[in-house]
């Protein structure tokens, strides 16, 4: 048998194949395609140039408003009414409404539809985010996803792999952001184009599922097609009760071909800053000198999930926000909201002097609910910090992890966590 990568694997039987290499080119069958508010009507468009009287599967499309809701203006109110009408026409089982709605990237797996093994495809980037579960996802144009829903399938070409292996255990105030931060600034925004991110090594199984979505999240930071993870225990564990499919529990093999191996030692591992304008412009926060933040934004596909709010809350237990500085905090879901209720995080949040919004993308894309004047600078969880990505073009983002975003709301500058 010839040896192959978790991702090989995947693709091989999506396109009923015994094996494939990198460079192949493709056919394979998807086992969920999804769209958003700004990336769904484009889609939309050009499935009904089709003339089809169905989409391949009711219940392997997902369309999900997260970006621009509740609806900032008319257009993103017309946006959202196309899409919600393309869901009743085609009867879409997976599509979500505002109270059930939330950032699709944490809404998907957190309510089952992915599981290990899967080939997922979305009109998003982030669509990376799924390869924590041990599944195959990537991003495409609102073209190719228009032509899945009429067809169900979609040419690839298999990449070749980087596997990133993480050495020794994890230090205080250390998560995935900020392994994944160091990534990209080793590689730089183009060092893994059109590859497969492959992490592994003890460090990984330190990582609860959060931190992993993290980290898989922003695979295409680098250039990635896709980042995965062997699905392992903790994998198993949080897929226990949550879909009504088992999914495939698949690894690499051992003598799987890479093209490159990237090695970090967790042992010296600080949290990481991303300074403007690029992810890439990495440094430790210790080295982050004195900066003064206008914003703070904890939130996103990359952090918006509950072990995050958990985390932003203990630091900022009993303490209150700088005067001159704003925190906005956006649970990534309902359930996630609800949970970050009962358990005391909200008033937490909101006694330190945070504003909390419904769950959605909110700020992160520069949507709403946060836009940055001329001359502001924001410390923000999220994934992208490029020029004008929250708001002005004159404005600064800083990316760092949720520890890092409330000790810097603390402090109104950017602060390690343990200065506090």
């Amino acid at each position: 048998m010839t040896p192959m990568t978790l991702t090989e694997k995947i693709l091989a039987r999506h396109a009923g194949r015994d094996a494939v290499q990198p460079g192949d080119l493709i056919d394979v069958e998807v086992d969920l395609a999804l769209a958003n508010d700004i990336t769904a009507p484009l889609a939309i468009g050009v499935f009904e140039g089709f003339g089809l009287d169905r989409v391949f599967d009711r219940e392997k499309v997902a369309l999900v408003p997260d970006h621009f809701v509740p609806n900032k203006d008319i257009p993103s109110a017309q946006q959202a009414k196309l899409m919600a009408d393309f869901a009743a026409r085609y009867d879409i089982e997976h599509y979500f409404e505002l109270s059930a709605s939330g950032i699709e990237h944490v809404i998907l797996p957190e309510k089952g539809l992915v599981v290990p093994g899967d080939l997922v495809i979305g009109a998003d980037s982030h669509t990376c985010t799924y390869g924590a579960l041990g599944a195959f996802s990537a991003g495409v144009g609102s073209t190719d996803l228009g032509v899945i829903m009429a067809t169900g399938r979609i040419w690839l070409k298999v990449p070749a792999g980087i596997k990133v292996i993480y050495h020794g255990r994890l230090q205080p105030w250390v998560g995935g952001k900020d392994l994944i931060l160091k990534t990209i600034g080793l590689l730089g925004v183009e060092g893994a184009g059109y590859k497969t991110l492959a992490f592994n090594g003890e460090g990984i199984g330190q990582l609860g599922m959060d931190d992993r979505f993290t980290m898989a999240n922003m695979a295409v930071e680098a250039g990635a097609k896709n980042g995965i993870f062997a699905p392992d225990e903790i994998t198993r564990e949080y897929m226990a009760g949550r879909s009504r499919r088992e999914g495939l529990y698949l690894a690499d093999d051992p003598d799987a071909v890479f093209e490159e191996v990237v090695e970090i030692d967790l042992e010296t591992l600080e949290p990481q800053v991303a300074f403007p304008h690029s992810p890439e412009n990495v440094r430790p926060v210790a080295e982050a000198g004195t900066v003064k933040l206008d914003q703070v934004f904890i939130g996103s596909c990359t952090n918006g999930r509950l072990s995050d709010l958990r985390k932003a809350a203990a630091i900022l237990k009993g303490r209150t926000v700088a005067r001159g500085t704003r925190l906005i905090v956006i649970p990534g879901s309902p359930t996630i909201y609800r949970d970050a209720i009962r358990e005391g995080i909200i008033e937490t949040l909101l006694e330190a002097g945070a504003v909390i919004g419904p769950p959605c993308c909110g700020p992160c894309l520069g949507g709403h609910m946060g836009i940055l004047a001329e001359g502001e600078k924001a410390l923000s969880t999220s994934n992208r910090n490029f020029i004008g990505r929250m708001g002005h073009p004159k404005s600064e983002v800083y990316l760092a992890n949720p520890t890092v975003a409330a000790a810097s709301a603390v402090t109104g500058h950017i602060t390690a966590p343990d200065a506090l």
